[in-house]
């Protein structure tokens, strides 16, 4: 079987758009995740909010960043700050409720430091 990359259009941009972030700042989480989003979508992670919600307890003031799509089940108490390729509709209204939540695209675009960024899987 052939092996043909990503198939939305979107996430091909948002690959683009983190290489080309990690060829100005030279910092390896940009790469990493690049590669992690390059991977078929039934290897990506779906991260609920009640797992973000234990995370954000344990790491506070970081940043969870999700390669993959953030489901809503679960309830967030606390603020946070939630990085993912996709969010489900949900999710992203629990979130904004509480937090931030940005797509990797405008996490590219904005300075984020990556020493404040957790990887979920």
């Amino acid at each position: 079987m052939k092996v043909t990359g990503p198939t939305k259009l979107e996430t091909a941009k948002t690959i683009a758009e983190l290489e080309k972030k990690y060829r100005k700042s030279r910092n390896a989480v940009w790469l990493d995740l690049a590669s992690r989003l390059g991977k078929p979508r039934r290897q990506r992670p779906s991260v609920n909010l009640w797992k973000l919600e234990k995370l954000s307890g344990m790491l506070e003031n970081k940043i969870l960043v999700v390669p993959g799509k953030v489901l809503g089940f679960g309830d967030l108490t606390k603020k946070t700050r939630v990085v993912a390729l996709e969010f489900s509709a949900d999710a992203k209204k629990k979130i904004s409720a509480k937090g931030e939540a940005l797509t990797l695209r405008q996490a590219a675009a904005k300075n984020l430091k990556p020493s404040e960024m957790v990887i979920v899987k």
